[in-house]
Order: structure tokens, then sequence, then C-alpha cells
């Protein structure tokens, strides 16, 4: 092993190295993050699976819009449906609509829901083997490992079939959300000494149902709460193309890449704060909120906190309201519109209502205090995360699976862009970076330096 001044040597100068100045990004007008100066993305390529309206381009000027989030032209809030409990769960008919582009008919939704069910298992010994043992601390690094290491257990891992494409997808889908719940026990159990619980899945229960079954020690759920998770999943299940972790499932497919090293790469994007582990940040400034502010229904303490938030005095000091603006949404994200409404529902005469009128009062708030203390006013809804932590929490499911159900719900978009990809991308995706290394250096023999 390295001495400490050794490998200090190795470290001082990692920012003088990979540091290029700003100028050059202006000189060459390069996209930085793939965004035009108006903020809006970079077109890098076409997709039927989904897509995500959030603004309207007139005159090259971005203009706000409600927002619309349709899968394969049919609107989340139809897919979705009313809030009665008694409505049967959406996800899997959601996912069969990505997957295969149509909505199923009663047999064709029988037997996709057969299939996954017959898909559950997981190969013998995979629990103690690989789950089970050296795990990792995070969940996400435990999904990015199976998920690779489930290559050795097919049969045909490199072939790229239609027929096998569709199997690796159903199979993937059916099997994260119980990797998951299984991982988080494990980990609970290696990290915190808790007790691991190994429940079976139930033959005939939906993706929501199975997880809460798995989940809780008791087994118990009500029909409301697993038509909420149900619900999550759906507003997870998909995107649009543009997304990191969607972008990277594309990426790798237009590389010729087997299908477990294609999903495994976009679990690890999603893991990404910046990303789908933003939740995280979101649920840790509403702890600090709820912390701070004594009176949560009056509007003048939770400016004032916000205000310090936005000057950096509060929180983690960078300025940002988590959980207010997104990239592509400016009036409104149809995700959080909807997951609000449930969520007040499911709230509504419980512990949870408080905190849920505290949620409503950041996100009212947060657009005219943002204004306010930076003198610039921009168009700015809350995000999907605004909402998600809040009714995982109101389920009673850990912090360490936020994102982890994210992915297990984002596999259904993931393949459908995959599939997307394979059948019509045909090129390697390599955009053009510009090198700033300047003239050509003369190489000098290591006894000369």
């Amino acid at each position: 092993m390295l001495s400490e001044d050794k490998r200090l040597e190795l470290y001082r100068t990692f920012n003088e190295v990979n540091s290029i100045d700003p100028e050059w990004y202006q000189r060459y007008d390069v996209k930085r993050g793939l965004r035009n100066a108006s903020g809006s993305g970079v077109i890098a390529g076409i997709t039927n699976v989904s897509n995500v309206h959030g603004y309207v381009l007139s005159d090259s000027e971005k203009r706000a819009d409600d927002g619309k989030l349709t899968f394969r032209g049919y609107d989340i809030y139809d897919l979705i449906g009313d809030e009665g409990s008694s409505r049967r769960y959406n996800f899997e008919e959601v996912a069969y609509l990505l997957l295969m582009g149509h909505l199923p008919t009663q047999r064709q939704f029988d037997n996709f829901n057969y299939g996954m069910e017959q898909d559950r298992d997981l190969p013998d010994g995979f629990t103690a083997s690989i789950i089970m043992r050296r795990t990792p601390p995070d969940i996400m690094n435990v999904l990015q490992s199976c998920i690779l290491l489930l290559y050795s257990h097919d049969e045909h891992p490199e072939d790229r079939s239609i027929e096998h494409e569709i199997e690796t997808s159903t199979s993937l889908l059916s099997r994260l959300p119980r990797i998951a719940v299984l991982a988080y026990y494990a980990i609970r159990a290696r990290f915190a000494g808790e007790s691991m619980i190994m429940h079976r899945y139930i033959p005939g229960q939906s993706t929501a149902e199975t997880i809460l079954s798995m989940l809780r020690p008791d087994r118990q759920f009500t029909p409301e709460e697993a038509r909420l998770l149900d619900i999550m999943l759906c507003l997870h299940a998909e995107h649009g193309g543009g997304n990191n972790s969607t972008f990277a499932t594309r990426v790798l497919s237009s590389a010729d890449t087997d299908p477990y090293s294609a999903y495994s790469a976009a679990v690890g994007s999603l893991k990404g704060y910046k990303h789908g582990g933003a939740n995280h940040k979101v649920r840790a400034m509403q702890k600090e909120f709820k912390e701070n502010v004594v009176h949560w229904d009056d509007d003048g303490e939770v400016a004032d906190y916000l205000a310090k938030i936005v000057r950096k005095e509060a929180y983690d000091r960078a300025g940002l309201v988590y959980g207010m603006g997104h990239a592509v949404y400016t009036k409104s994200d149809p995700r959080a519109v909807i997951l609000k409404r449930f969520a007040g529902q499911l709230a509504q005469g419980t512990e949870y209502e408080p905190e849920f009128h505290l949620l409503e009062s950041i996100e009212r708030l947060s657009p005219e205090v943002i204004a306010k203390v930076k003198g610039t006013k921009k168009d700015m809804c809350a995000n999907v995360d605004m909402y998600s932590g809040f009714v995982y929490s109101m389920l009673g499911i850990p912090e360490d699976l936020f994102t982890p159900l994210f992915a297990c719900a984002r596999m259904a978009g993931w393949s459908a862009h995959r599939f997307e990809e394979i059948a019509t991308g045909k090129r390697i995706i390599r955009p053009a970076y510009k090198s700033t290394q300047g003239e050509r250096k003369t190489y000098v023999p290591m006894a000369e330096r």
C-alpha cells in the first residue's frame, strides 16, 4: 500500500489536470448537459415510447405550458384512472403497454401476468450466495450486481433475438422487486444486526402487493396502500428517452451489448443524486424544515425558512429548494399533480396530514420566495420528488428502498427504449468532443524529465 505522501502526490494535481476553461464551451457553442441555451434539450433521437411535454418553443423562445405525460399516446391521467380503491392495479397494464406498444386484451393481460409470476423465483441458492454474501451497504449496487450475475444463469445470455430480449426484460421486471426487498433485509441484518426476513411471494398478487407483502413482517396491508404504491410504480415506469438512465440504456444498447449490461448501467445512472437519487435530498430538506419551522401552517415562517435555503444559509448551502423545478416541466409536473391528489386522500385524518399541508405550502410559496431573493422570475413547479418520499414514508417503506423501487418500475421504460434502439437505431451513439490539447508535445525519456 502506498504511503500517505505518495498517495497525496497522486491526488494533488487532480483539479489542475481535469479542469477545462469554461471559455472553450462558449467558443465552440458546446451544449453542456446536451441542453440548448434556452434550457430545452438537444434532440438526440426519435421515440414512440412516450412524450414528456412541459413547454412550447415559439420563434426559438421557450414558453411555459401545462405539463403532459403520455405513454404510447395515452395520457397518464387516463392510464391511472379514478381514485377508488376498487380500481384494479395498473402497473402491469402500463408495463405491457410500454413493452408491447398497445393495451392488452384480457387474455393478453392474463398471460403477461402469468409469465411475470412464473419469473419471480430466483435461481437456486441466489439469495444466500449472492444477495446475502458480502452485501454492499446500498441496495442500488445490489441491484446492479444481481442483474449482471443473472447473466451467468441465462443459458443464452448473448442471444439478441426478439424473443430473448422480451423474456429477459419481463424476467427482470418480475425479479427486481423481490431482489430489492431481500437486499434491504440483508443489509439491515449485516450492518444493523436486525433479523433477515425472507417471505415467499404469494401467487396472484400484483407487483405492488408483492412488494408490501414481502416487506412487512406481518405481510398485512390495505387495498388503499397497495393502490397508492401501484400509482407510484406507474408514475416512475417511464419518462422519455432523454432522461439520464434511459439515455444510458440507449447508448449501451446502440453498442450492441447484452441486455444485462445495458440495464445494469441504467441502475447505476438512476442511483445518482441528480437523477433518481434526488428523492433523498428532498426528504432530508423536508426533515430540516420540520425541525426548524415551529408553526407549519404559518406561511410567514415557512417563507422565511425557504428564503434562508435560497440564500444558502440553511440545509446544504446549495441555494436549491429540492423538489421544485424540472428540466422539462414548467407550469406543472403531471406526476406530482397525480401523486399529490392521492397522497392527500391517504393522509387525511392521519398523523401525516400536517406534513402534507407543509409540503403544499413549500410548493406554493417557493416560486415567490425564489423570485424575491434572486431577483429573477422563472416558471417553476413541484416535481414528482416533492411528494414521492412522503408517500413512501406513509406506506412505511424505508428510505433505503425509495430509489430501488423507482428502478423496479423504470425497468419497463428502459426495456421499451432498448427495444426501439435495437429495432431502429442501427448506429452506435457517439457524439463529438472538441479537444483542447493545443500543440503536439515532444515525448521526453524518463531519465531526462
